[in-house]
């Protein structure tokens, strides 16, 4: 379960930035959009987020920040040779940061114990690295790594057991202790790792690739519960076929070239690549099923189809879900719909939790959100991305319009539109263009 994540530096982040999963006082929809913490050290939280604000004020960024977080706690301590770069980009508008490290710190609870975790690092090394555990409200520091002048020094809390100074002296520069630690069979942080790299469920790019989704599908139980989300969704698919191929090494990019080519789904192992040829079936007039190519569905259904795989498993086994931009391709009762999931305790048994940025704003109000769950991303050109509640506006429970109070500008987070009339030159380039051409 996820309490808040923290950056500093980082893209158009120059500051620090937290986003918090934390209850506030409000009373509205408890039972449905909040739940209680099962660590006494933490209170309780929310089940989901709305992220707002104008194009390029930042929102992606913050989405890219907790999956560049993920990559190197995934990443650090494997394939990668000591003098391999960390992918790190600092905010680089100011000379007083754009040679400074990125900071990032997440809270988080594992089996009712609640973790604080987080580094500091540049591209070519970790300069700090740090991790709290609180079986109860009292802090335990387990370790702690700073770096002065290239020399690490490290500081063990005696509530870490197992052979900790062979794990650091294992640690390179650019590795995190955390994953060198469990690479070399530290149980005890072992579940640490585990919540941090399979818990976060982050949306690639606009979309996920439609791995998880495929996986479920081969087996008949797992296709079962696909169809069923379909179905829910309003869609009228009633089978999907799978077809499987397994490619050697040295035909990976040709491969790979043809699947992007042919709107396939791709899975990349450590050994192959796998894609996958996807067929949907519909109910004909004669009530037989026609299989479809899937690339011939359009953007929506293909991308709900790859969020059917993700909200299943995050539904099913307690997740945290990020997704970038829901509503591309999405009707607003699409997306009404997909929240609910994440706000019914029938169907979310295990809180798991949606942080989830949009555009969309008919699902800006009271009836679906509590006010601690919406969030808006601002960006000032020199200063950097700021990210803040609607809490701190205090709106009037149940009274006030949110959707055309954001619209009004009244929260910040709306792109300042300049609606003087575009200049044309008498000789444009399109002009010149043109003439030549004709």
């Amino acid at each position: 379960m996820l309490i808040d994540f923290s950056v500093k530096n980082f893209r158009s982040f120059k500051d620090k930035q937290t986003l918090t999963l934390v209850k506030d006082a409000g009373k509205e929809m408890e039972e449905t959009n909040t739940f209680k913490s099962p660590s006494p050290a933490s209170e309780s939280l929310v089940r989901s987020a709305a992220i707002y604000g104008a194009n390029s004020a930042g929102k992606s960024n913050l989405i890219d920040a907790i999956r560049v977080f993920q990559q190197i706690v995934r990443e650090s301590s494997r394939k990668i040779s000591i003098d391999d770069q960390l992918k790190l980009e600092p905010f680089l508008l100011s000379t007083k940061t754009e040679n400074k490290p990125t900071k990032f710190e997440i809270n988080f609870i594992v089996k009712g114990v609640r973790y604080q975790f987080g580094f500091v690092a540049n591209q070519e090394r970790i300069l700090e690295e740090w991790l709290l555990a609180y079986p109860n409200r009292r802090p335990q520091l387990w370790y702690e790594r700073t770096c002065k002048n290239k020399t690490t020094q490290w500081e063990f809390g005696t509530k870490l057991t197992g052979s900790k100074q062979t794990w650091a002296n294992a640690t390179r520069d650019n590795a995190l202790f955390l994953s060198t630690a469990v690479q070399l069979n530290s149980h005890q942080l072992t579940p640490v790792y585990d919540w941090l790299v399979h818990s976060l469920e982050i949306s690639a790019k606009k979309r996920w690739s439609g791995d998880i989704t495929t996986t479920l599908c081969q087996h008949e139980g797992g296709k079962k519960q696909v169809l069923d989300f379909l179905t829910k969704a309003d869609l009228d698919i009633v089978d999907i076929k799978t077809k499987k191929r397994d490619i050697a090494p040295d035909s990976m990019f040709a491969e790979l070239e043809k699947t992007h080519r042919d709107g396939l789904f791709v899975h990349l192992s450590e050994s192959s690549l796998n894609y996958f040829d996807i067929k949907t079936a519909r109910v004909n007039n004669q009530g037989e099923q026609v299989f479809l190519d899937f690339r011939t569905e359009s953007l929506g259904t293909q991308k709900l189809y790859d969020l059917a795989g993700p909200w299943i498993t995050a539904l099913e086994n307690g997740h945290t879900l990020f997704v970038d931009e829901m509503n591309n391709h999405f009707h607003p009762k699409l997306i009404e719909y997909l929240i609910s999931l994440f706000h019914n305790s029938e169907t979310n048994k295990h809180n798991a939790q949606l942080v989830f940025t949009t555009h969309e704003t008919s699902i800006l109000n009271q009836n679906i959100f509590r006010r601690d769950q919406i969030w808006f991303v601002e960006r000032d050109p020199v200063e950097g991305s700021t990210v803040f509640p609607l809490t701190d506006f205090s709106p009037r429970k149940s009274i006030s319009n949110l959707e055309s109070a954001y619209l009004s500008g009244r929260y910040g987070g709306i792109p300042y539109i300049n609606r003087e009339p575009l200049r044309v030159a008498e000789d444009s380039a399109y002009q010149t263009y043109h003439s030549k051409k004709t």
